[in-house]
């Protein structure tokens, strides 16, 4: 199993960033990396010495004072002082997890020789990357467009000796961690700041990172949704493909089949039905979960194309002797894309909700609120209150953030993607999903313990085994928050590796 991962011009897929995070996998630069930026700061150096006009960025101020020329002699600290006076993060830390795919990310987009960055530079993101030197970044204060500025500034403080970092699970200063580690802060070049600063990163990492939970949550909502159908002894013929063959939309025609293969050998399924129709929670899950899979596929394209970009300004073309000031580092493919992704998984929970809500009701043989001794008992009437308002919260949360703008930068920056926004959202859209698929499986697996003897398919007889291992079945009334609680943690202990990328 290969232990390092080579930064090159080679397209880093959703799949291939899963492998590196969860294998743990060191980053080095290939040798086509390390020429790329040699060559491309090389060839800044004598642009500089040969070049007395402005050049945005380089030689001059930065945003609404793009006009102010600099002279050479303080390049080096215009650089600093950008880094610096961007660092004006707010609001929750980012996850460290987060942070360690936008160290990954920024060592990628600044690989292309696009960006003017000095080889050390570089290597240095590299050292904090495989020695979890994670900076402190802010989940407040990017706009999406001139880049993830105050985030990025925050990752790039570290660099100069500044800031602060985690290290072995402490937060300390970043110099503190610079001298233990016996590296001399980077004395940025000109372009380099902007080079850091610039980009798409924290967009990109929220992105991708949701993306890849999304994936997962995808198909625990069809499994899960499979056990409800059981408890709510739902019919089976809503999932035959030649409905869908005829409508044929990609996550459509998946969804049925994934429910056809999970109930194959159920005895629930194959029992004889009372009644001719489901409710649309059930009977439309092939329509409702296919459409959010079909757009968790078109921001996985997205993603993969930014992830692979260069999002820094101005962009160095060695070959056509070019330094072009332009707008990659806008992020409105990001935030529409983010914001579609936030209105899919908000739909996943929506319907997940209608069903918990359907089998609490006392509906087809099952008891109310799917306790014995209803009344003495209020068994699972509250989660579903709790999973109610997650729902609606996820409805205030997907609300789109790209259809905002503001001003800003003395109106040099007059329109701006608002994707950071988007990006934080959606993460905690996601992670109220897996709160309210939880709770669906918490009534699901209760519900069907009322159609016993009767077995469900293997699988799922074995998947709630798993899941009765930390979750009891509930007899009488108890605290059921650590229910919630543990149902969470199992479903993000569960690996399905093979299926996040179908």
């Amino acid at each position: 199993m290969d232990t390092i991962h080579y930064i090159s011009s080679d397209v880093i897929s959703l799949e291939l960033l899963q492998e590196i995070i969860s294998q743990n996998m060191k980053l080095e630069l290939s040798e086509e990396a390390r020429i790329n930026i040699e060559k491309c700061r090389a060839y800044l150096d004598a642009k500089m010495e040969s070049h007395g006009e402005p050049i945005y960025g380089i030689n001059t101020g930065f945003g609404s004072l793009c006009n102010v020329k600099i002279s050479n002699e303080n390049l080096s600290k215009l650089q600093e002082n950008l880094v610096k006076s961007h660092a004006c993060g707010t609001g929750d830390e980012v996850p460290h997890e987060i942070v360690k795919i936008m160290l990954l990310l920024k060592i990628k987009s600044l690989s292309f020789g696009h960006s003017g960055v000095q080889l050390k530079t570089v290597e240095r993101l590299v050292d904090f990357y495989n020695n979890d030197v994670l900076p402190v970044i802010y989940t407040q204060g990017s706009l999406g467009a001139s880049g993830d500025l105050a985030p990025l500034a925050h990752l790039s403080l570290p660099l100069i000796g500044e800031g602060e970092v985690y290290l072995d699970g402490f937060r300390q200063p970043a110099k503190k961690v610079l001298e233990k580690m016996g590296w001399e802060p980077i004395v940025l070049q000109s372009k380099e700041g902007l080079a850091l600063l610039n980009g798409t990163q924290f967009m990109s990492a929220y992105g991708a990172y949701v993306l890849l939970k999304a994936s997962k949550y995808a198909y625990l909502a069809d499994l899960i949704g499979a056990i409800s159908l059981e408890g709510f002894d739902g019919r089976i013929e809503p999932f035959n493909e030649l409905i869908h063959l005829v409508r044929p939309h990609k996550g459509q025609i998946n969804t049925a089949k994934r429910f056809k293969e999970l109930l194959e050998d159920s005895e629930i399924i194959a029992q004889p039905k009372k009644h001719v129709q489901d409710p649309y929670s059930f009977r439309c899950i092939p329509q409702v979960h296919g459409a959010s899979k079909d757009t968790i596929d078109y921001v996985k394209r997205v993603f993969k194309t930014e992830i692979n970009s260069v999002t820094d300004n101005p962009n160095i073309f060695i070959e056509t002797d070019e330094i072009i000031s332009g707008g990659n580092f806008h992020g409105q493919p990001l935030a529409l894309a983010l914001d579609f992704l936030g209105i899919a998984l908000a739909e996943l929970g929506n319907i997940s909700e209608r069903r918990t809500y359907q089998l609490i009701s006392g509906l087809r043989d099952l008891p109310a609120f799917l306790v014995s001794d209803p009344g003495l008992n209020s068994g699972f009437m509250i989660p579903q209150y709790t999973a109610a308002s997650i729902v609606s919260q996820n409805k205030q949360y997907a609300t789109p953030a790209s259809i905002d703008s503001i001003v800003s930068s003395n109106g040099q920056e007059d329109h701006v993607s608002m994707g950071a926004n988007a990006a934080t959202k959606a993460l905690k859209i996601m992670e109220n999903l897996e709160r309210i698929l939880a709770i669906e499986l918490m009534n699901a697996s209760q519900a069907i313990e009322f159609r016993r003897p009767l077995q469900s398919s293997e699988f799922i007889e074995s998947f709630l085994k798993l899941y009765r291992e930390e979750v009891p079945l509930v007899t009488e009334d108890r605290i059921l928050h650590y229910d919630i609680e543990k149902s969470v943690a199992f479903l993000n202990s569960f690996q399905m590796d093979e299926v996040l990328f179908e």
